[in-house]
């Protein structure tokens, strides 16, 4: 019996009217990343010429029914969602095996993208790029958690970026769905790097949606220090549990980032999963902050003669290495 015979089920095509229901609708233009089971292709639609992202998954390689129904779970998780900065579910449908998404297109890549051409040019993000990243990265997890949808692996590349500057939340193939009843999660799974204390350690106590803020300090860090809080050279995943679980990070320089900066990154590393606030006082604070360049921007915009240390609205700046220790 065939995998689409079998399994299949939810995966069905949408319908032979829909013009994002076919490979044949779709111009493969180019890939943009590949996973274990699974490649991503920018492609234009035939009938209405819109650029969209497609998720192509090997069906056929998944050794076992919990990889399929993990796909199940990301197509269902990303039709709950509606928001400018999560990344839109347009439609999915099988072919010869295969399961293809349809996904709204980011065209300027990802933030892991932009971080290593930060790096390439000896450049940093200005606080006010930083900022404007960061509250969008928040709206789009305050709406997810608002869903009770838990990301559990936020991470540069899965933070995209479109033409336009629009940041978006994407790829929930590890997203988890909390119903009513449920208090936390088990399963260890994310990148380690941005892995919460209390999902990397050896106990399996469970986690819950904190455990995504603990994942956002590690970006609102990396994208000013341009490198994870807990990188190390030849780290294995028992030298990182022991450096995560000791905060073992170099602090931000104080005289570069604003206080705010640096004591929301503090906020978020917080080993106590009940002491780390809840998404709503994270994207809170990123609004205001935002607001707040955006505003001293415009000041010194309107100053008759400014100085180049008084400009500071551009999306870099000389970089300030922060060390590893």
């Amino acid at each position: 019996m065939s995998i689409q015979n079998n399994v299949i089920g939810p995966f069905s095509a949408q319908g032979v009217s829909d013009p994002y229901g076919a490979l044949r609708n779709f111009q493969i233009m180019k890939k943009l990343g590949h996973g274990h089971f699974s490649v991503v292709f920018s492609a234009k639609n035939r009938f209405d010429n819109v650029c969209v992202a497609l998720k192509k998954v090997e069906l056929s390689q998944m050794a076992d029914a919990k990889a399929i129904e993990d796909c199940k779970r990301e197509i269902s998780l990303l039709q709950q969602l509606n928001h400018p900065n999560v990344i839109k579910y347009i439609s999915h449908f099988v072919e010869d095996n295969d399961l293809y998404i349809v996904l709204e297109l980011a065209s300027a890549g990802d933030l892991a993208q932009m971080i290593k051409h930060f790096i390439k040019h000896n450049k940093r993000m200005t606080e006010k790029t930083i900022w404007k990243f960061f509250c969008q990265i928040c709206s789009g997890l305050e709406h997810m958690h608002s869903k009770r949808i838990m990301h559990r692996d936020i991470k540069p590349a899965n933070i995209f970026v479109s033409a336009e500057g629009i940041v978006r939340l994407g790829d929930l193939g590890l997203g988890r769905f909390f119903g009513s009843q449920t208090k936390s999660a088990h399963s260890m799974v994310g990148t380690p790097y941005y892995m919460s204390p209390e999902r990397i350690q050896e106990h399996d106590l469970g986690y819950d949606f904190r455990s995504d803020i603990w994942s956002l300090g590690c970006i609102l860090y990396e994208m000013a220090a341009l490198r994870s809080p807990f990188y190390g050279e030849n780290l294995n995943l028992l030298l990182l549990r022991k450096k995560i679980e000791a905060l073992d990070y170099v602090p931000l320089p104080a005289n570069i980032f604003s206080l705010e900066l640096c004591h929301l990154v503090a906020k978020c590393l917080v080993l106590d999963p009940q002491q780390r606030p809840y998404i709503g006082e994270v994207n809170h604070i990123a609004q205001v902050m935002y607001a707040r360049c955006v505003e001293q921007a415009n000041i010194n915009n309107n100053t008759p003669t400014p100085t180049p240390s008084s400009r500071n609205d551009s999306a870099s700046g000389s970089v300030t290495p922060v060390n590893n220790r």
